[in-house]
């Protein structure tokens, strides 16, 4: 399955990167995720719960950054499994500076096995943009929750 997406951050690309991969700010900002851990330098580890129409699981995730270029692109590798299958994918992310905004492309590919694949073709592909959408306003969200902190001196 491909997955291209496109939103754009009403924040300055600086600020987009340095959140883009802290773990407590995406920790926040996935839908359903159980827990977000950072165990070394470009490694995370996650737990989600995914629900697709009457199946529900908890998926154990591993999000490996494996390429950056600093502050416009990076490249990551996702694998995770759970007791309806695995996934399995890629994804390059693209961060263009647009006069104080930052404009982001996703390219990515995912594959499904198990119980999950049987879905993957009739409800991943719609429900694979809304839940991106969802994430990146939750992000976004999250970004500027932590920079207001930060002004106000509580962080």
């Amino acid at each position: 399955m491909k997955i291209e997406y496109q939103h754009t951050f009403g924040l300055p690309t600086k600020i987009v990167w340095k959140y883009i991969k802290d773990e407590k700010v995406l920790g926040n900002a996935i839908p359903s995720c159980r827990s977000f851990v950072q165990t070394s330098s470009g490694l995370y580890h996650a737990e989600m719960e995914v629900t697709i129409g009457p199946l529900k699981d908890v998926f154990a995730l591993e999000v490996k950054l494996v390429k950056e270029k600093m502050p416009s692109y990076y490249h990551l590798i996702l694998k995770g499994k759970g007791n309806l299958g695995e996934i399995s994918g890629k994804a390059d992310l693209f961060l263009n500076d647009q006069q104080g905004n930052t404009k982001l492309n996703i390219q990515a590919e995912a594959n499904v096995t198990g119980v999950l694949s049987g879905a993957a073709e009739r409800v991943l592909n719609g429900g694979a943009n809304k839940g991106i959408k969802k994430f990146f306003i939750s992000l976004e969200s999250e970004i500027k929750k932590n920079l207001y902190l930060l002004r106000k001196g509580r962080k």
